[in-house]
């Protein structure tokens, strides 16, 4: 079963429009499929400016899309009022320190949910905001502290109860982990890890990280200029990417043994404008594979069994 499902969704802005100019059109995305199943986390990857935070905006119904549709159980996300839309899908921030009132006390801010939606009494919201915060490993006497007394792992401990308080059936996570130091990762990651589990939540994780991806991710969405260009199982896809792109950022990563070189992003150019896609397929100006017809034709998606790509001259299997 689907809980999330997004068909031919657009987005575009109007950049840099005066009294006397018309400016100029951003795409930001150019036509997403997507469908997520309940229960699952899905890795959504690319480089910074590929549409990964626009597209969690038009899930999370922060914004609409220019064309195209996005349900959430089967309705579109637009037919929800505010309240009803945020009992099915919570955010999880990037920035801990930020996406937190710095003037409110931390029961106050993980309460917030439920009392604006009106949800119990008040005895019975401490009550549940005292259960969120056990479930992600924060002590009690935090309730009655201010953000600033904590550290950014904690601080992201109480974003992920907020966001939890109100029992949603996702979490969307826009990059949840960039923010903390390296030794604080791991713990947020294996955190939601654990309550994806034992909630049956589903994760929708947003990072250009692939090793947390790897670690966390059922299924992953890779995503170049506005477009998913290949999706599929994780294993399938760091396994043996077909499309270019995904190759080339799998090379890119990190590797943890002693002496090894950084690594490099091995494709041509830089990375194009959304101002101005380029044409045909828009990862040629900078595909090592690329050929007859790239430039002029954009490619369609080919299936190959649970996964798919848009290339005209796909990586072999391995």
């Amino acid at each position: 079963m689907n809980v999330l499902e997004v068909r031919g969704a657009t987005k575009t802005y109007d950049v840099g429009k005066t009294l006397v100019g018309a400016g100029r059109t951003l795409h930001a995305l150019r036509g997403i499929d997507l469908a997520v199943r309940k229960g699952e986390t899905l890795g959504l990857v690319g480089e910074s400016g590929c549409g990964k935070s626009t597209l969690a905006r038009l899930i999370l119904g922060i914004e609409g899309p220019t064309s195209g549709n996005v349900t959430l159980a089967g309705k579109p996300v637009g037919g929800y009022g505010r309240l009803e839309r945020a009992k099915l899908v919570q955010p999880v921030f990037q920035d801990p320190y930020s996406s937190l009132n710095p003037r409110m006390r931390i029961a106050r801010i993980v309460a917030a949910p439920i009392e604006v939606r009106g949800i119990g009494t008040a005895s019975s919201r401490r009550e549940r905001v005292r259960a969120v915060m056990n479930a992600v490993g924060l002590p009690e006497h935090f309730t009655e502290v201010y953000p600033s007394q904590l550290s950014g792992g904690q601080r992201q401990r109480v974003a992920i109860a907020r966001a939890l308080v109100g029992e949603p059936e996702i979490l969307v996570c826009d990059e949840p982990t960039s923010a903390l130091d390296v030794s604080v990762q791991s713990q947020i990651l294996n955190l939601l890890a654990r309550l994806k589990r034992e909630l049956g939540l589903t994760l929708i994780l947003i990072s250009h990280n692939l090793a947390v991806v790897h670690h966390l991710a059922d299924r992953v969405a890779v995503m170049y200029l506005g477009r998913i260009v290949e999706h599929g199982p994780t294993e399938a896809i760091f396994g043996a990417p077909r499309h270019p792109y995904t190759a080339a950022l799998l090379a890119s990563v990190l590797s943890p043994r002693p002496g090894a070189r950084l690594p490099e992003m091995r494709v041509g150019a830089e990375f194009p404008s959304p101002l101005a896609p380029p044409p045909g397929c828009a990862f040629h100006p900078r595909c090592p594979c690329a050929g007859e017809g790239c430039a002029t034709i954009d490619p369609d998606e080919t299936r190959d069994g649970p996964r798919g790509y848009r290339c005209h001259y796909p990586l072999a299997h391995a």
